[in-house]
């Protein structure tokens, strides 16, 4: 990967947010989630995730995210994503979500 400047890291905005509500996915090319996630003073905002393999619905309910949330909004089949979640891809491709160690603010910045 090439280096980046400073400047470009500070153009991604990096915010915690609770899961708030899980469906499944039947209609994206891979296994995935749609997610509605709660950051607190900017909104609920939704997302398509392909955490299927690792995270059954009821495990993801109520659960601390972080997530990018100064992308344009992404279609998805008949779904438009409006922020990106994070995660760790293992060596079987799949992800494991990135989330703050303890209980904080929705809509706090990652710095």
């Amino acid at each position: 990967m090439p280096e980046i400047q400073w400047e470009d890291f500070e153009k991604i905005d990096m915010r915690v947010g609770t899961i708030r509500e899980v469906k499944d996915f039947p209609k994206a090319k891979k296994p995935a989630y749609q997610l509605v996630i709660d950051f607190g003073p900017l909104g609920v905002r939704r997302s398509s995730a392909q955490v299927t393999h690792l995270y059954p619905p009821e495990e993801l309910m109520g659960r601390q995210v972080i997530a990018v949330v100064n992308f344009p909004p992404k279609q998805i089949a008949n779904f438009f994503s409006e922020c990106l979640v994070l995660g760790v891809y293992t060596d079987k491709n799949e992800v494991v979500l990135l989330g703050p160690g303890q209980k904080v603010e929705n809509g706090w910045k990652v710095g």
